[in-house]
């Protein structure tokens, strides 16, 4: 379709293509051989496996070409291996790939969703519990002799019954959960770190404060690098365990620094981009959506789309509809993640779902295939800066994802158009630790900063669509929805492309306008639509 007047276009509604069942395979190597662009996975127990035989036929006709199994968590096998190698036999048989995931720290509190109740939550009394900054203590997330060397051997194991493919579940972090400065802040760790940094026992107090503080300093930075120097030194005794196997990493929401996750160092392995919206009442919430597709895109600065996963999941199992977790599919397409990971702990969510899913999932392939290996481009700016990784509470300004006004990720500050700041980030510009380099930082009022030439704007759609409807006529050469309805608009300009997710949950028309010309899109309730040939 080519860009048409206005005339022709209020005449005529423009319908955007489901694209279903439309031939989306990539040739490879000049052969014969293809793949998908987009694969889809689902977490599944063996018990699953074996007992529901009409559940694996259900998920493979729905497109799910591989199945992840659950095996060594925190100092336990709640697989066997020889119950692994003969499920990842069954699912062969089926033509199904078989992988395991790992849990090799533990969750504080029930992550799993085992209904059974006879499976242990904490590791064993053997494995040393990790410390607050306050001194309290918590199971879970924490790192001292024996649990490198007990997952790595669970590693060995795996790769002899020849599984080749192993993630490590979100446990793999130093931090109780998102917003958290992690650490186990035990007097092992104090004085590990102490000596490492030269530093006198009256800086221990020094370090505790700037974490209540959540001020970047010098000594906090050195915390976390050193935190993370463990989780990296963890990983990477795990590969050498287990060498033939491919070992990745789970990440959760924003996970980055400070949670001992330095992301660069995962640059090579397949990393899944944390979410965090698992049931219906939090994807339910609009800012919710924006923080799940704000989170996505930052993880994807760290690695590339073929190894990307997605964090699909609902938890506990049966408390995100269908229509919900389809509508999580379009995160992945938007952000370029090949890989979908279904995942609902240990319980699998409602066999019903797949009859939603199904469709969704081939209508998400196709148009996936049309922006693959296209970046998207725009005057809002995507940026997640030193500050929120290290010491912030997670909590971007992504609101501005919900404008209709195309954006693109940024790992500095921009050269020009608008960066919308964390509170954080906001922080560290009045502390002139982020200079702008043309772009105008965007920041919310509540931030309590100043900073010359920025512009606070409350993070809320009236006062968005206010400063949108502002800087429109400034935008002539960008494609934009000139409604004021919450939208996604992503912009591919390489592909000629725009993909537009409606974020209400009623089918709702937007107009997309280009200059002069524009074009009138019908989208389904929380549905995408792609516009091709534009420009």
């Amino acid at each position: 379709m080519t860009w048409i007047a206005d005339e022709m276009t209020r005449r005529r509604m423009i319908q955007v293509s489901t694209m279903a069942g439309a031939g989306f395979f990539l040739a490879r190597g000049g052969g014969c051989e293809t793949e998908p662009k987009r694969t889809f996975h689902l977490c599944l127990s063996p018990q699953s496996i074996a007992e529901e035989p009409e559940r694996v036929k259900v998920v493979q006709d729905a497109g799910v070409t591989d199945i992840w199994m659950g095996a060594f968590f925190y100092g336990h096998w709640y697989s066997h291996p020889d119950t692994l190698r003969a499920c990842r036999d069954r699912l062969a048989k089926a033509g199904l790939r078989a992988h395991v995931v790992n849990v090799p720290l533990g969750h504080p509190g029930d992550s799993l969703g085992e209904k059974s109740g006879t499976f242990p939550l904490t590791p064993p009394e053997r494995w040393r519990i990790a410390v607050r900054p306050d001194g309290s203590k918590y199971a879970g997330t924490s790192l001292h002799p024996p649990a490198t060397e007990e997952n790595a051997e669970a590693l060995r194991r795996i790769q002899d019954i020849g599984i080749s493919e192993v993630f490590l579940d979100d446990d793999f972090r130093l931090a109780v959960g998102p917003g958290t400065i992690g650490g186990c802040f035990c007097d092992r760790h104090r004085e590990q770190f102490l000596k490492r940094g030269g530093y006198t026992a009256a800086k221990w107090n020094e370090l505790l404060e700037d974490v209540s503080r959540r001020v970047l300093t010098p000594i906090l930075r050195d915390w976390v690098e050193f935190t993370c120097d463990q989780l990296t030194e963890s990983f990477r005794e795990q590969q050498k365990a287990a060498p033939n196997l491919r070992l990745g990493n789970m990440v959760m929401y924003l996970g980055a620094e400070k949670a001992g996750i330095r992301l660069a160092d995962y640059r090579d392995v397949p990393l899944r981009v944390g979410e965090l919206m698992f049931d219906d009442n939090s994807f339910g919430k609009l800012n919710n959506k924006t923080n799940e597709l704000f989170s996505s895109l930052f993880h994807r600065r760290f690695v590339s789309p073929e190894l990307a996963y997605s964090e699909t999941t609902a938890f506990p199992a049966d408390k995100l509809s269908a229509k919900n977790m389809a509508a999580k599919l379009v995160i992945s397409t938007i952000s370029d993640v090949r890989n979908t990971m279904f995942m609902s702990g240990m319980t699998p969510f409602p066999l019903g779902h797949w009859e939603v899913l199904a469709p969704a999932m081939k209508k998400q392939a196709a148009e996936h295939e049309r922006i693959a290996g296209h970046k998207p481009r725009g005057p809002f700016k995507h940026y997640w800066g030193e500050w929120s990784r290290y010491v912030s509470k997670d909590q971007p300004y992504s609101l501005f994802l919900a404008t209709g006004i195309p954006f693109e990720v940024t790992e500095t500050p921009a050269q020009e158009g608008w960066t919308f700041l964390s509170d954080s980030d906001a922080q560290a510009a009045a502390a002139s630790d982020l200079r702008s380099s043309g772009t105008k930082f965007v920041i919310r009022p509540e931030s309590g900063v100043a900073i010359d030439g920025a512009i606070p704007i409350a993070q809320d759609l009236t006062s968005l669509f206010a400063f949108k409807k502002e800087i429109l006529p400034q935008l002539p050469e960008v494609p934009s929805v000139e409604d004021e309805k919450p939208v996604v608009c992503a912009w591919y300009p390489t592909a000629r492309a725009v993909l537009l997710w409606n974020l209400s949950e009623t089918k709702e028309t937007f107009t997309v306008t280009f200059g002069s010309a524009r074009r009138e899109v019908e989208i389904n309730g929380l549905d995408s639509g792609l516009l091709t040939d534009i420009g």
